[in-house]
């Protein structure tokens, strides 16, 4: 009976412990510290993603990983400015009117070989969704408008930066853009050293013609201008880029346009321009058309005495700053040769290429026709 006795109290522990073990232990309020370090926690995972806030030229708030490692480009100015900035390594996709290597755009000239392996992510500001989505790059840049830029980060769920058309020498959307592109691309030391290059040239351009009375100055005319396709004798434009950087008394300005046209030849005859400068895109038109016509030419004053000069053609899917930078110091050097004299204008051609596409390019230009010279017509 004591051993019987004794098994059932064994038994009887033994069971009691089982309970307590499989008994859930209640649960006690979380502390003010756990709740913090629950936020801190929530806060880490948001750093760790990278995210950052920019504010885009239309002014869009764009969420953007902290390190943008891959990019595509959309419509014209993204990959030239991008290539200015020296953030070709981040591109992985272009546009099919970039592959093909065109003088008239030295950036897409000179980066040939990379852009023509890269895959086509649309043309001419066509975007092919699809194969954007297939690359999945950390942003899209664009030239496109607010509502566009918007509906297309909606469409692909990622994020779309949006720089502005930029068509003119010094514009401030120019710089505004290399500034934004800086911060995009966490490359704001090249931002700064190109905006003040820039600028500079601005600068030295303006000063050294500031001071010379407008009645002193040489009438001059830009003919064969390109835009929108090549034009003739009569494509002249009005703020032309060049002529505008110092000071030339361009006569288009004074018809009381804006941009780019084609003139009335019968203005042109009637202004008579003391100095004619003639656009390498127009040539070939300005040609036949002399051969049909070379009486009208021979009437004009800087024809008959040789005051005809070229210009390298900048406006190719819009402006080309560093070639209108080049035609700028060209034209100073022909228009105002004192105030340029000590001028080489294409060693500074050489300069400002290297700097903003980062090799000479100048003896590339004239192997392919593009040089500055004296001009004559019929050639």
């Amino acid at each position: 009976m004591k051993r019987f006795v004794a098994t059932i109290l064994i038994l009887t522990l033994l069971l009691a412990g089982c309970a307590s073990q499989n008994t859930p232990t209640p649960s006690l309020p979380s502390s003010g510290s756990e709740a913090e370090s629950a936020a801190g926690a929530s806060e880490s995972k948001v750093e760790k993603n990278g995210l950052r806030t920019i504010t885009d030229t239309t002014g869009r708030q764009v969420e953007i990983p902290q390190a943008v490692e891959s990019i595509v480009c959309v419509n014209v100015g993204t990959l030239r400015f991008t290539t200015y900035m020296q953030a070709t390594d981040l591109v992985i996709g272009v546009e099919q009117n970039e592959i093909e290597p065109r003088i008239a755009k030295p950036f897409s000239y000179i980066n040939n070989a990379l852009f023509s392996t890269l895959p086509v992510i649309g043309d001419n500001g066509t975007t092919y969704d699809e194969e954007i989505l297939k690359l999945s790059p950390d942003v899209v840049m664009v030239a496109m408008d607010k509502d566009a830029a918007q509906a297309l980060q909606e469409k692909l769920g990622i994020p779309v930066v949006t720089i502005p058309l930029i068509d003119n020498l010094f514009d401030e959307a120019a710089y505004q853009t290399l500034g934004l592109m800086g911060e995009v691309y966490g490359r704001q030391e090249r931002a700064d050293e190109l905006i003040s290059y820039i600028k500079g040239l601005e600068e030295d351009l303006a000063l050294r013609t500031g001071d010379i009375p407008e009645e002193d100055k040489p009438t001059v005319y830009a003919g064969g201008i390109s835009f929108k396709g090549a034009h003739g004798f009569d494509g002249t434009e009005a703020g032309y880029s060049p002529f505008a950087a110092i000071g030339a008394k361009n006569l288009a300005d004074q018809t009381g346009q804006k941009g780019a046209f084609n003139i009335d030849l019968e203005q042109v005859l009637q202004w008579d321009p003391d100095i004619i400068f003639l656009d390498f895109n127009g040539m070939a038109l300005i040609n036949e058309d002399y051969a049909a016509n070379p009486d009208y030419y021979n009437s004009l004053t800087a024809v008959r005495e040789g005051r005809l000069y070229s210009q390298i053609s900048f406006r190719s899917n819009a402006v080309n700053a560093e070639l209108a930078l080049a035609d700028a110091y060209y034209a100073g050097k022909v228009i105002f040769p004192q105030q340029f004299a000590d001028v080489d204008p294409i060693a500074k051609a050489d300069e400002i290429f290297e700097m903003m596409l980062g090799t000479k390019f100048y003896n590339t230009l004239r192997e392919q026709g593009y040089e500055f010279k004296e001009m004559k017509l019929g050639e």
